[in-house]
């Protein structure tokens, strides 16, 4: 019998999962590991404790799966993406610790980019916009704040590299430098039309190009697991970024389709085919994978708060025990009561793109309860949702029919018909909530040309409950209200700012 395990290095903890070749979990391991916040908004992690997590948790998964090495026909490796490491090429150590995707320490260096009006020169180039969380200005605050490193990077004594690439290296006892398109467009450095690294990019950021990964296709042979490691040479097939793992492990192939994940945040990406499109609403442009010499593209948003709204209405307010039982408690309602939920607690993500903006409940009267207030979180997270979804179809100009979906919040049916019933698309949940490491399987399983077409894939994903919308349900009055409380809580932090 064949099997493949993923890899999945995420931002607090490393996890690995043995799966048969029909896309069932035989094992799997996890392991947290620590982050370090020197300052506000600082956040390291230590590359090397990245790696020795990794590979406990492989060998644990592979110990538990009572399979030979031999039998495992390849490695797919997804991960925390944007994330930064630098190491000396000679010594194979980290000059510095790993910058995580969340570090805002060069908000003031993206901000005078800004200035210089050079965002949209950017985006059409890589789809992104100017800020912390890629990886090109922390690649150059390392070389600007690390003794040497600058002069070390230029003699080609540096390597770059996100999570995905920092593995590899490790995995062939630092033979392979690569990465894949789905973690290179990550980087602010990557150019979609060219299809790889820039070096006027590369420029600006005064980062040397000597410094980054070859690029391989998303599913294709990166090179071979150290013998030391596991006694056999597995072949590593499947690289990609953790997104947009979950989006191929959804099975969205096909242009149109798409997936949201209702994790601490929300992210939701869509298909868009082997075409660029650009947003017109801040959302991003990425690459979803590439496959041989096709390239699939991504429209991409974020909500800041999506479970983290649950978490805050347990251990903020105090009115359930655990993050399960607002479904429950919510249930017990009706409807809420006039109650409107801004789950707003760190600003406001996609489309919006309000950092200052506060959470707000309104509609509060003394006849509120604790459960209207946990019906209204709910709605509150799909509203949220709502408007990136709506953002991204108006971008693509694509009628979604389906929405994956997969995320802790994601367990709750009564927020996902309500989301149903607000976008009125059908809502389908998938039997396994493993979609990250599920893509980082079925991509190694293509690399390793285990799966010969896409279509094999589709087989796999298998939906546990589809959420069907209420066509007759009406809604604008409540979409109505929702945005004008969106507005209100925007002029608010306005009217705070002023002088």
């Amino acid at each position: 019998m064949s099997f493949i395990i993923a890899l999945d290095q995420g931002t607090t903890s490393s996890r690995s999962v043995v799966y048969n070749t029909q896309g069932q979990v035989i094992a799997s391991a996890q392991k947290t590991f620590k982050q370090f916040f020197p300052k506000p908004g600082l956040v390291e992690q230590d590359p090397l404790e990245i790696w020795t997590s990794q590979l406990s948790t492989m060998v644990e998964a592979i110990t538990k799966a009572h399979i030979d090495p031999k039998d495992i026909k390849g490695i797919g490796i997804t991960n925390q993406r944007e994330t930064t490491i630098v190491w000396d090429k000679n010594t194979g150590k980290p000059i510095y610790p790993a910058i995580v995707w969340q570090d805002r320490r060069t908000t003031e260096f993206c901000d005078d980019l800004n200035r210089k009006g050079l965002g949209e020169k950017i985006q059409k180039k890589t789809g992104l916009q100017i800020d912390p969380y890629f990886s090109a200005t922390k690649i150059k605050w390392i070389l600007d704040h690390v003794p040497n490193a600058r002069k070390k990077a230029k003699n080609g004594d540096l390597l770059f590299g996100t999570v995905d690439t920092w593995l590899i290296y490790q995995l062939t006892g630092g033979k392979i430098h690569a990465t894949d398109p789905s973690n290179a467009s990550r980087t602010l450095l990557y150019d979609l039309k060219k299809k790889a690294f820039c070096e006027e990019l590369c420029d600006l950021f005064d980062i040397p190009i000597c410094m980054l990964p070859e690029i391989k296709p998303s599913a294709s042979h990166f090179g071979d697991c150290s013998m030391q490691l596991l006694h056999h040479r597995i072949p590593i097939t499947g690289v990609v970024g953790d997104q947009q793992a979950a989006l191929f492990g959804q099975a969205c192939i096909d242009k149109g389709t798409a997936k949201i994940t209702y994790g601490t945040g929300c992210f939701i990406l869509m298909n868009i085919g082997e075409s660029i499109e650009y947003s017109r609403h801040r959302m991003l442009t990425t690459v979803a994978w590439q496959i041989e010499d096709r390239i699939t593209y991504a429209l991409e948003g974020s909500v800041f708060v999506g479970g983290a709204a649950v978490q805050w209405v347990k251990d903020g307010l105090g009115i359930i025990k655990s993050s399960v039982d607002i479904e429950l408690l919510a249930a017990s309602v009706s409807s809420t009561d006039g109650v409107l939920f801004i789950p707003a607690l760190t600003g406001l993500g996609a489309p919006h793109w309000d950092p200052k903006a506060k959470g707000a409940i309104f509609g509060i009267t003394r006849g509120t309860k604790s459960a209207h207030i946990a019906l209204a979180t709910l709605q509150g997270i799909a509203f949220l949702v709502f408007d990136v979804v709506e953002a991204m179809q108006k971008d693509a100009s694509i009628p979604l029919k389906t929405m994956r979906v997969d995320g802790g919040v994601s367990k709750s049916d009564l927020m996902l018909q309500f989301q149903a019933d607000l976008l009125q698309i059908e809502i389908q949940r998938p039997e396994s909530q493993e979609m990250t490491a599920q893509g980082a399987a079925f991509m190694a399983g293509l690399g390793a040309k285990v799966y010969t077409s896409l279509d094999a894939l589709k087989k796999l994903a298998t939906v546990e409950k589809t959420f069907h919308p209420d066509q007759n349900l009406k809604l604008q009055d409540l979409k109505d209200r929702y945005h004008k409380a969106i507005e209100l809580i925007k002029a608010l932090e306005k009217d705070h700012d002023a002088p």
